[in-house]
Parts: structure tokens; sequence; C-alpha cells
């Protein structure tokens, strides 16, 4: 017994697999009373009710999900009458359709979960017109896709007043899940190999980067549910403190000490540097350990090899400073902050059952979310411009809806509305994420249809088919965010049998392959000419941001070395800040490379200047994770000069990226450069530290000023690629 309970204690814990039962029992509540009273008429729109339901939702609180189920349900009403009212009325139907797929993805302007509530209602729209031929009345079709969608929202409110922490504990698992991979990424840059380049693996680390923030921030959306006005139990408290240990965890995980290629060298027949490797990659099992107690609700057991790393790291560093070697110097300072910040990691994974959290810190939570009408109102005006990425993307989905509707009618296509239902799939904001889900909308459409057509013959009975789309609908939900290709083919394989309870299984297989062409096209034609959302024209934007938010965390702490370390709200939003941006800056340029070629600009120097961005970043995050009141007051002078001339020089280089130029381009000052370089072997340890992180960010200035001088020009003319690397490892 003890053994069965374990094994469900695992099963439960999975997030795919709990995820994947209440889609199952949602399922079951509709097709089983279906079968039972004969009325497998009903089927199809209750099943395709529940999908709907299931894509609009979001996490949140209780309150919050109530309030989401209300616009729900409204929504889903205005979409589902409008339809059936204007179905034998083309003209006002065509003119509906657009207006109304404008309006429901502007809704994206107001927050996330708005933009769920909006593309959900546009689907169950579609839904409606595949259904339309087969009802005589206004009623019957919306009625029951509303009560399905009702039914899943209401089991979905019950599931959260059961296990109200469940997805909180899932996001943050998922966000030490991603913590461990980004450590074993950055313990790759620690490689006593003589001629080593970290270029590659430096821009490996920044890609990932963006993965870990995008989790850090749906996480902390998730915690601010909960603890919004106060109203947090001690569990969500708890949760709270390990959210924000993780975020240190990341800070101190980004920061830069040295240029890793000149570590590799300089200790190159020494062990050093495996030590600080192994030490890493054993913090990063432990983050997966800490991930799965998370889940499974257990008491975190950290493990006693970890500990014997750190110990082997500390006696490794000891030893060669006993060496006294001058020309070591500076590096081996630099190694006993890195490893005084691996430490601090692992007191923090050590502890983790009681989160080292003070309670006077400030440990609220910045919320962008609109919680007014007028905020609502100001949010969706202020997108009201061709500026505006949502108002593009409603701008063009709606024309192209509107055109794949203009196909059924002139070609008289009597199920010809999975043209639109494709369409509203794989229809997004940018080019490269619509040309991915058009070739694994066709990939998988194919698929389902070729296994579709021979399961109708071996399952022709109602009974295996109901059992089929069960297998199929619960597949499509578990596979959605990891294999659209395997989605598409399971939600084809739904619909089909769908559609066979209605004796037309075989009779829609033709038309769903050719509508899905023609949807496919539609789709890609429409990102290509209709407002097109190109990365290289916002890559010069999204540079300077990036540089802008790392003068914002730079400014908030040098602040804190005069003040002493607080981790409030203020120094929290500047940190995130600059690691959304980077995180932006990344995803821009991996975009832009799957753009067509002549859409592509500077692409070897766009990813030199991520890759610089990042270092800064890292050097400004071994600031911030070393945050002591500095008490020299010359010391503060010279600190001071020195963040002033980082912030101008900063500036400048945004104000090139932005074709704003005000200031004169000027070198750095050599004289503030060389004082930096003497001092930082000298004094106590922060300053030491702090002198040094300064005078390598003022090392790289007069390269990123010139990369950001080539890249504008870059901008206006044809980009050569070559394959230069960026010396800031």
């Amino acid at each position: 017994m003890n053994s069965i309970s374990q094994t469900w204690h695992t099963w439960w814990a999975n997030e795919r697999f709990n995820y994947s039962l209440r889609t199952l029992i949602s399922l079951l509540g509709v097709v089983i009373p279906c079968w039972y009273f004969q009325a497998m008429d009903a089927v199809t729109p209750m099943v395709l009710g529940v999908i709907a339901a299931a894509l609009s939702e979001t996490e949140d609180s209780f309150g919050g999900k109530l309030r989401q189920t209300t616009m729900m349900l409204f929504c889903f009403a205005l979409a589902s009458f409008s339809i059936e009212y204007l179905f034998d009325r083309p003209w006002l139907f065509a003119a509906g359709l657009c207006i109304s797929s404008f309006g429901f993805i502007m809704l994206g302007a107001i927050g996330g979960r708005y933009a769920s509530i909006g593309f959900a209602s546009l689907l169950l729209a579609v839904y409606t017109m595949l259904g339309a031929h087969l009802t005589q009345d206004l009623l019957s079709q919306p009625v029951l896709l509303l009560l399905a969608a009702g039914w899943h929202r209401g089991l979905s409110l019950i599931w959260h007043a059961l296990w109200p922490n469940q997805s909180v504990q899932q996001g943050l698992a998922r966000v030490y899940r991603k913590l461990r991979v980004y450590l074993q990424l950055k313990a790759r840059l620690f490689e006593p190999v003589s001629g080593f380049s970290s270029h590659q693996r430096r821009l490996d680390l920044a890609r990932f980067n963006s993965e870990l923030v995008t989790e850090l921030n749906q996480t902390k959306d998730n915690l601010l549910n909960r603890v919004r006005q106060g109203r947090s139990g001690q569990a969500a408290y708890r949760f709270l403190k390990l959210y924000f240990v993780a975020q240190d965890i990341h800070e101190r995980a980004a920061s830069s000490h040295y240029r890793y290629d000149e570590l590799g060298e300089t200790f190159r027949h020494s062990d050093i540097l495996f030590r600080f490797q192994l030490l890493i990659n054993r913090q990063a099992g432990a983050c997966r350990k800490l991930a799965k107690a998370i889940l499974n609700r257990k008491r975190y057991e950290h493990d006693v090899e970890v500990t014997q790393a750190l110990d082997d790291a500390k006696q490794s560093l000891n030893y060669l400073r006993s060496q006294m070697n001058p020309e070591w110097r500076v590096q081996l300072a630099s190694l006993k902050f890195l490893l005084r910040n691996l430490s601090t990691i692992e007191h923090q994974l050590a502890n983790s059952n009681n989160p080292d959290v003070e309670t006077d810190n400030d440990i609220s939570l910045k919320d962008y979310e609109a919680h007014t009408l007028g905020e609502m109102w100001r949010r969706l005006w202020g997108a009201m411009t061709p500026k505006a990425q949502v108002f593009r993307h409603a701008v063009r989905l709606s024309l192209a809806l509107t055109l794949g509707y203009g196909i059924v009618q002139g070609l008289g296509l009597e199920r010809g509305y999975w043209i639109l239902l494709t369409v509203l799939f794989v229809c997004h904001p940018n080019f490269s994420a619509t040309r991915k889900r058009v070739s694994e909308r066709m990939a998988g459409t194919v698929a389902g249809l070729l296994i579709g057509v021979p399961l109708l013959y071996l399952f022709p009975g109602q009974e295996g088919q109901l059992v089929l789309m069960l297998i199929f609908g619960v597949a499509f939900f578990a596979t959605r965010t990891l294999h659209y290709g395997v989605a598409t083919t399971c939600i084809t394989l739904l619909v089909l049998l769908c559609f066979s309870q209605l004796g037309e299984g075989f009779a829609v297989i033709l038309p769903r392959l050719g509508d899905t062409l023609v949807g496919c096209l539609i789709a890609a034609l429409a990102v290509r000419y209709i407002l097109p959302d190109w990365q290289s024209r916002h890559l010069l934007g999204k540079m300077a941001a990036a540089v802008d938010a790392n003068r914002g965390y730079l400014s908030q702490v040098i602040a804190q070395y005069r003040i002493g370390k607080r981790d409030n709200l203020a120094y929290r939003s500047a940190r995130r800040a600059a690691h959304n941006r980077d995180s932006e800056l990344s995803a821009a340029i991996s975009s832009m490379l799957k753009e067509p070629g002549r859409f592509r600009k500077a692409e070897n120097e766009s990813f030199r200047m991520l890759v610089l961005n990042h270092a800064l970043l890292g050097y400004i995050s071994a600031l911030g994770a070393h945050r002591n009141r500095l008490g020299d007051h010359q010391v503060h002078l010279l600190v001071n000069q020195a963040h002033d001339s980082i912030y101008d020089r900063l500036e400048i280089v945004s104000q090139i990226l932005s074709h704003t130029v005000q200031l004169p381009i000027q070198e750095v000052e050599s004289g503030l450069e060389l004082r930096l370089g003497r001092l930082r072997d000298s004094g106590d340890d922060v300053t030491s530290m702090v002198l040094q992180q300064l005078f390598m960010i003022h090392r790289m200035l007069d390269e990123m000023t010139q990369l950001a001088m080539e890249i504008a020009g870059c901008d206006q003319r044809t980009p050569t690629v070559d394959t230069a690397e960026v010396n800031v490892s």
C-alpha cells in the first residue's frame, strides 16, 4: 500500500498528469451524459465548448478565476449568439466578424488573461460556425457550448478550492528546474583550456536566460494573485520567500566576476576551475531536487556532496593564494568573490525549508495588471496605434478571417469554416512564429487524417469512438505547449471522431485537408503583407531599451553601496526590468533569423550586441550580489565618479541606437580607468571587488559604443556576416 501511495503522489505531483486528469474529468462530464441519454448530436458542441473554455484559462486566485469565468461566459455568449443570428446574412456577418475579431484581439492590450479570453471567444465563434448548418434554431448550439464551457470552469473552481496552492507549487518547481539548466550552462564557462573561446557558450546562456526570465515573470504574476492586499496565508508566504530566493540565485548565477577566457588561460595548469565547475553542476542538481520537493510537498534534504564540493573549492583557492603569485592577484580576488557568491547559493539551498528572507525587507511585488475600468480603457486607447503590436495583429487577423469567410461564401463551401479555424490558430503576431505554426499545423493535420481513416474502420461503434475522443482530447491538452504538431494531430482526430457521431466522419476528411491548406496560405500572406512586423525594424529600439534598463539597474546597485543592502521593490523592479529587456532582445534576434533574408539586418552585429549586453548585465549582477555599505569616503567619490561616467556613456550608446544622439561621443576617461585599474589591487576586499567590476565595465564601453555605431549604420544597408567574437568573456 505504501508503494501504491508513493506512486500516486508522484503522479499527482506531475503537472502534466494533474492537468490531463482534470481535462479527462471535464470531457467525461459532457460525453457520458450525451451517451447515456443518446443525445449524440450534443457531443460535438459540448466537447468543443470544453476545449474553448480550457484554452481561455489562466492562473489566478479563486476570486480572480470567478471573475474570469463571468467575463468568459459573457464573451462566449456574445460571440456564439451573434454567429447564429447573422449566419444567414452574409454581408452583416462579414462586417460583424471583422469588427468583433478586432475587438476580441484588442482585449490583449489590457493584459494576458484578457488576451486568452479574447482568443477563446473567437475560437468559440468559429466552432459555432462549424455546426451552424446542423441546427435550425438560434438557441440550441450556443446553449450547449455555454453549458460545456461553464461546466469546465466550474470544475476548475472546485479544483482550485480543493488544492489552492497547486499552481504556485508547479510554477516554483518550473523556476527551479530552469535554474538548474541555467547553472549547468554557466558551469560550461569554467574551462581551464588555453585558447578557449566562450563566445558561443555565453550566447547560449543569454538565449536560455530568456526562458528563465519568462518563467520567473509568470510565477510572480501567479504569486501576486495570492498575496495581493495582504490576503496571504502561511503557505503562500513561504512560497513568496522561495520565489525571492530563486530571484537571488538567478542574480548570483548571472554574475560575471572576470573574463572567463582569461581565467582559463591563467589557471590552465590548476584544478581550481574544475572545482568551480563541479560545484556549480552540483548546485544545479540541488535546484532540481528542490523543485521535486516543492512539487511533492516534502522537506528538502540537502546533499552532503554539494557541501563537500564547496569545501574542496575553498581548499583549492586557499592553496593558490598561498603561492603568493603577484600575477594572479586580481584573478584570485575575483575567484574569492565568486566563491562567496556560490557559498551564498549553497546556504540558501541548504536552508530552503526556512528561506532567509528578512521580515523587515520589502516583500511586495509590482503589479502590472489593470484593475479599474479607467485603467483598462487607458491601455486599450493607448494601444490604438499601428506602433502597437497588438493593434497590428488585431488588424491582420480580422482581415484574414474576413478574407477566409469571403472564400467560404464565394465558393459555397458548406464545411469551409475550418479555413477560419486554421487562420485563427496559425496566424501569430510575428512572421517566425506563424511560419513555425503553419508547418506544424500542416504536418499534424495530414498525420491526423492518415491515422483517422483506419481508426474509423477499426472502431465503427459509438462507444469505441467516444473512448478515442477522450484519449485524443486529453492528449491534445497534454502536448499543446510542448509539441504543437502532435497536438494538431490529436485535435484533428478528435474533430474527425466528433463529426463521425453525426454520420459525417469520412465526409469531412478531404474538406479538412483542403481548408487547412487554404487557411495556412491566408495566414502566411497576412503576416507577410498586412502590417508586417519585421523584427529588424524594432531591433535598435530593443537594444536601446536593454542598455537603458542596465543603466537603471546599475544606478540602483551603486546607491546601495552607500546605504547598505536593501532588497526593496525599486531595486527588484530595476533588476527584473534589466533581465526582461535582455530577454526581449534575445527573442527578437532569434525571431529575426527566421524571417526572409532581405528583412534581416546586422545579424552578426546583433549577436555581438546581445553578448555584450548580457556581459554588462553579468558584471552589474555581480555588484548587486555583493552589496555592502562602503565606509571610505574617498572610495565613494571614486565609485560615484565611475558610475556617472558609465551612466553617461551608456546613455550615448542608447542614443546612438535610437538615432537621437545629443551628447558628444568621447573616449572613456583614461585617467579614471587607470585609477580604477590601480586601486582595485589595494584596499579591503569589498572595495577591490567593486572597483574591479567597474573597471571591467569601463573596458567594454568603447567596444559597445563602436558596435552601436556599426549597427545604427547597418540599419540602412545590407549586413555583412563575419565570424568576429566579442572579447567580454
